[in-house]
């Protein structure tokens, strides 16, 4: 033994230091080492079924991508316009309304009218998508098939529709919550 107050050595059993007569404190008998408690456990997350958790945002998302394909549609034929004023001029939809010039000029009103046309299929399934309808995982599968072929968004959000929805668990989740009548920000269906 050591005495803690100068170091020196003591004899073993004695309870004063010989030299400076500092009280020597016996050390504790070694023993196991002390047993370390874990953390307590956190109170588990609630598991919320994976459509359940995308739904929301896919719907939003088509509904978004609906607005963006109208909003450039117009975009695109208002400068479609702009470049091609000096051809047709100033007073050319209304004095030639029938008449769309020369080439491909007839395809204007058909492809104006496609655009419109996606714009509010794509509102549909957003809205589809939203409500819950009992359609809407077909009409969300078949939209984000047609989808895939339009470069960068239409293509990631075709992606994603089809990873929400396109499995045989998410079919079979999307009608659990279509049956239970589950809506936006009611407590999820047991």
């Amino acid at each position: 033994m050591v005495c803690q107050a100068c170091g020196s050595a003591v004899e073993p059993g004695g309870r004063f230091c010989p030299r400076c007569g500092a009280q020597i404190v016996a050390a504790a008998p070694p023993g196991p080492p002390p047993q370390y408690t874990a953390y307590p456990a956190y109170a588990p997350m609630p598991y919320i079924p994976r459509v359940q958790r995308h739904l929301q945002a896919l719907g939003t998302l088509w509904c978004l991508y609906a607005l963006y394909r109208i909003v450039s549609g117009l975009l695109g034929l208002f400068v479609f316009r702009a470049v091609t004023w000096h051809r047709w001029g100033p007073d050319w939809p209304l004095n030639h309304w029938g008449d769309w010039g020369h080439g491909w000029m007839h395809l204007v009103p058909f492809i104006i009218a496609m655009t419109i046309t996606a714009s509010l299929f794509g509102l549909f399934v957003g809205y589809s998508l939203l409500t819950r309808q009992t359609w809407g995982r077909v009409l969300a599968i078949v939209a984000g098939v047609l989808v895939l072929f339009k470069p960068l968004l239409g293509t990631a959000l075709g992606i994603y529709t089809l990873w929400v929805m396109a499995p045989s668990a998410s079919g079979v989740e999307y009608d659990a919550m279509v049956d239970a009548g589950y809506r936006p920000g009611m407590p999820p269906p047991r």
